[in-house]
């Protein structure tokens, strides 16, 4: 099987070898010092050059859900570029992207720490700790824990955002995960939604073969057009042809961005065929000293039938 990382050479942590999760240091799609953590069901890798969680997949999948850019294998993102370096897999942006113009000047490309720049990586118990450098015009530093369930096919990245200095702002922690894709990508939706459709485009395309059936909002991937669309339900889930990522978002008090979303989906047009499973926090004014996190859980569940119907009743449970 190529899988384009040579084999592990150390164990990392032994704490996590006894904890059921294996922590061990690979190279990886011709990035060096890389990351696979498993615990026998699953396995995820992180690639601190880029600061992204590259690949979540079943122990033996050979692709993986989380969609990777092949053409940047080995790369590292031009910092004194103003393009977006599209590598793939998870990342976290300072939420919502208005917010962006006043704090570095520009509403694209996304702050420079927050997005591709090399982090700082440790092995821990159950997974790696990476750290970011400070972003400067927001006076942020992200750390997220990246850990996998030592019994049961689950992914938890908590990602803290800590104010270090410069003047207040008004952000939540926004995780955009790319997958590859899918036959179908779903959200439940809330019993009783704000959205009186139970969701809000937020871009002008209508989605793709957007269906709701109770409280279960489907959709697939537009070909042609750039769609999104937010709700206010917690819980997603995409549908591929080996398994499903269900994708749950910590809830809390508070505003959230985007009018009220907690959950987003977007879908890239082709040729780059993925889509984005968001979630949010709720926005809170930070100043220099205050610090939030927000928990994703990603919970991989191997496929048992070709019925749609079926494995999203597993999903959801």
């Amino acid at each position: 099987m190529d899988r384009h990382f040579i084999p592990p050479v150390a164990l990392l942590s032994p704490d996590a070898l006894r904890s059921g999760v294996s922590v061990e240091r690979i190279c990886y799609h011709d990035w060096s010092n890389c990351y696979l953590i498993a615990n026998g069901t699953v396995e995820a890798v992180i690639v601190p050059a880029i600061g992204r969680v590259m690949q979540l997949r079943l122990v033996g999948d050979e692709d993986g859900a989380f969609w990777e850019n092949r053409s940047l294998d080995g790369q590292l993102h031009d910092a004194a570029s103003n393009d977006w370096t599209n590598f793939g897999g998870d990342k976290c942006w300072p939420a919502p992207q208005t917010v962006w113009t006043g704090q570095q000047g520009r509403d694209w490309p996304p702050p420079e720490a927050f997005d591709a720049r090399p982090v700082e990586a440790v092995a821990t118990e159950r997974g790696v700790m990476v750290t970011s450098p400070i972003d400067p015009c927001f006076g942020i530093q992200v750390v997220r824990h990246i850990e996998l369930d030592a019994e049961q096919p689950i992914m938890r990245i908590g990602t803290e955002y800590l104010k270090l200095f410069g003047s207040s702002v008004r952000v939540g922690i926004w995780t955009v995960t790319q997958m590859q894709e899918p036959e179908r990508i779903c959200i439940l939706l809330p019993t009783s939604s704000q959205f009186e459709a139970g969701y809000v485009r937020l871009l002008a395309a209508e989605p793709a073969d957007l269906k709701i059936d109770g409280r279960l909002l489907s959709m697939g991937r537009h070909a042609r057009n750039q769609v999104k669309v937010g709700t206010d339900g917690n819980s997603m889930a995409w549908v591929g042809p080996n398994c499903v990522v269900r994708v749950d978002a910590e809830i809390g008090r508070g505003e959230y961005p985007d009018g009220g979303c907690v959950t987003e989906v977007y879908t890239n047009p082709d040729p780059l065929k993925y889509v984005e499973l968001e979630t949010l926090g709720p926005l809170t004014t930070m100043n220099a000293g205050d610090r939030i996190k927000r928990t994703t859980v990603y919970t991989v569940i191997p496929r048992s039938t070709s019925a749609l119907e079926d494995e999203l009743r597993k999903a959801f449970r």
